[in-house]
């Protein structure tokens, strides 16, 4: 087969498009066909050699990269239901990696049947990114009269959790980079549009919401600047969901709101990670990760959830990696054979 490989650290560059041996599925495992193969930021750490929170230890070399795959199951291992045969599943892969490849080895236990209103590029966007989108709304209780902020509304977390927002009647000011992304979150759904990288977009939230709906909640992927001017505008009670650092952490800055804990506190907004075992404890139940999953693509199946896709070819995975870190992509980036 043909697969993504990787026999060094480093730029996007390592990442070589080659031929390689089949896997074999072991006991209990499937082999699949894969139509499409997530891509997420945590890739272009982990390719890196970073060491990051899900991934405290680097992969051994060489090594097939991606942890997100959907497509057609055409092999069984040993102690796997033969009915399994010939469907279309999605999986995350978990901490095993083999996702940028022709061919991919998954277990059994942790597939989904692939709805039949999703295409698979849909499909393996909701069991990445969707599981994440509403573990954290997990965290939003949002309802009519909320005012939610989202910044980067037009990546793959951004497009979901604004569709969501709109969904439970609250108003939707989403912020993105340049103009073409600032058009995608119109098209999503956003009461308001803006490009963080005009100095000027406080303003405007301030003057569309007439000093009269002040923000209640930010969803923060993001960090730096834009994360800080918008926890300005947040009313007291609010709330800061963080779920990522792609620019970097809320800090004080100096001119005179305090944005360290007890200055948040002192105002009655709450800033809270929502990633990792909390979030898990949010869901609850018996296995919370497989419930998340199985809630985000029933939300796509039903069309109440639309994920967006940027899709590259597989032997382009070092093109998708580039464009991903420079914020060149809108949507879940997906590879396909």
């Amino acid at each position: 087969m043909h697969a993504i490989r990787q026999h060094t650290f480093g730029s996007p560059d390592v990442l070589v498009y080659e031929r390689t041996d089949d896997p074999v599925p072991g006991p209990g495992q499937v082999l699949v066909a894969v139509a499409a193969a997530g891509v997420h930021l945590l890739d272009t750490a982990i390719r890196s050699g970073v060491r990051t929170g899900p991934m405290p230890t680097p992969p051994e070399l060489p090594t097939i990269p991606g942890r997100e795959i959907a497509g057609t199951v055409v092999g069984l291992g040993t102690g796997t239901d033969p009915g399994l045969l010939g469907k279309r599943v999605v999986t995350h892969l978990g901490l095993a990696p083999g996702g940028y490849a022709e061919l991919a080895v998954a277990d059994a236990a942790k597939l989904h049947e692939i709805p039949g209103t999703l295409d698979e590029a849909a499909a393996v966007a909701m069991i990445g990114t969707g599981r994440t989108a509403l573990g954290i709304l997990n965290f939003a209780a949002l309802g009519p009269g909320e005012v939610a902020l989202v910044l980067a509304a037009a990546g793959g977390l951004g497009t979901l959790l604004t569709q969501y927002a709109k969904n439970a009647g609250a108003t939707v000011v989403g912020l993105a980079g340049g103009a073409r992304k600032t058009a995608l979150v119109t098209e999503n759904g956003a009461d308001l549009s803006l490009d963080y990288n005009e100095p000027g977009w406080p303003s405007a939230v301030r003057g569309f919401l007439g000093g009269q709906r002040p923000v209640t909640v930010v969803f923060d992927g993001v960090g730096g600047a834009a994360a800080e001017e918008a926890v300005r505008l947040l009313a007291p009670g609010g709330r800061h969901l963080v779920f990522g650092w792609s620019s970097r952490g809320i800090a004080a800055d100096g001119s005179g709101f305090d944005l360290t804990e007890s200055g948040l506190a002192e105002r009655g907004i709450t800033s809270e990670p929502v990633l990792g075992p909390v979030m898990m404890a949010r869901e609850g139940g018996e296995n919370p990760m497989r419930a998340l999953e199985s809630r985000a693509l029933a939300e796509a199946a039903a069309g109440r959830l639309r994920p967006r896709t940027d899709q590259f070819p597989l032997a382009a995975a070092a093109q998708a990696h580039r464009a991903l870190e420079g914020r060149a992509t809108v949507g879940k980036v997906v590879l396909e054979p």
